[in-house]
């Protein structure tokens, strides 16, 4: 069984994860480019998203927003709440709210600090995000603590192929992805949520294993569960 520190040599982040700070700049410096290739995201995890985010209910959050692209996505009905650390990115994001003709918060946080109180929402979304947050773990575990103990936690993620010569690349080039651009390209987005503690409900891979959908439940569900176990009356 490998070892903490076997795992930490492994991350490209583990040495020296980037900053909130660095992490800032550099979305300010792609967030134009990124809403400029939005039709390319559509076409590549549009679909995904679709069939994760499509039945979102309630008062969502979409953790780390980016330029939105999620929101097109979500009910008309949903209560849209979206965080990002970038205020570029959220300046895009606001410019897509306008264009769908929908409703929705924006501001700016760390969603490893997140600014709401505990079980403040019904749905939690994030897309593409963990590979960048200096602890992805803690960011996840925010989204489990403002998120009802009866609700969802969907992610979409990219991490290691289950292809073994991608996967293999993946490893070879993941410091010099990571340095030019701050992604850890080779993480196993499962087992970080597994190791937040979220029961998993249903999980996927996609694309040759590089796209993983998670549809997760709070920490505090699995409690909530044995008791309605416990005082439903059997027949």
């Amino acid at each position: 069984m490998a070892s903490h520190a076997d795992e930490g040599a492994r991350d490209p982040a583990g040495r020296r994860p980037m900053s909130i700070e660095e992490i800032r700049a550099s979305y300010a410096e792609c967030a134009p480019w990124i809403d400029r290739f939005d039709w390319l995201d559509r076409r590549l995890t549009g679909r995904y998203r679709r069939r994760l985010f499509g039945d979102a209910e309630g008062r969502v959050l979409d953790v780390a927003c980016g330029t939105g692209v999620n929101f097109r996505y979500l009910p008309s009905t949903a209560d849209l709440v979206g965080i990002d650390v970038s205020p570029e990115m959220l300046s895009k994001a606001r410019d897509r709210l306008e264009r769908l003709e929908r409703d929705g918060t924006l501001r700016e946080m760390d969603a490893q600090a997140l600014e709401f109180d505990d079980d403040s929402f019904d749905t939690v979304i994030s897309s593409l995000s963990t590979c960048t947050f200096p602890d992805p773990v803690a960011a996840i575990e925010e989204m489990d603590r403002v998120c009802k103990p009866t609700g969802r936690i969907l992610l979409l993620e990219h991490g290691r192929s289950d292809v073994g010569p991608l996967a293999r690349f993946q490893d070879w080039y993941a410091d010099a992805h990571y340095a030019t651009a701050g992604c850890r390209w080779n993480q196993k987005p499962l087992e970080l949520v597994l190791r937040a503690g979220l029961p998993v409900r249903e999980a996927s891979t996609h694309a040759l294993g590089i796209i993983t959908l998670i549809d997760a439940r709070p920490s505090r569900d699995s409690l909530v569960d044995a008791a309605r176990a416990h005082l439903t009356p059997t027949r």
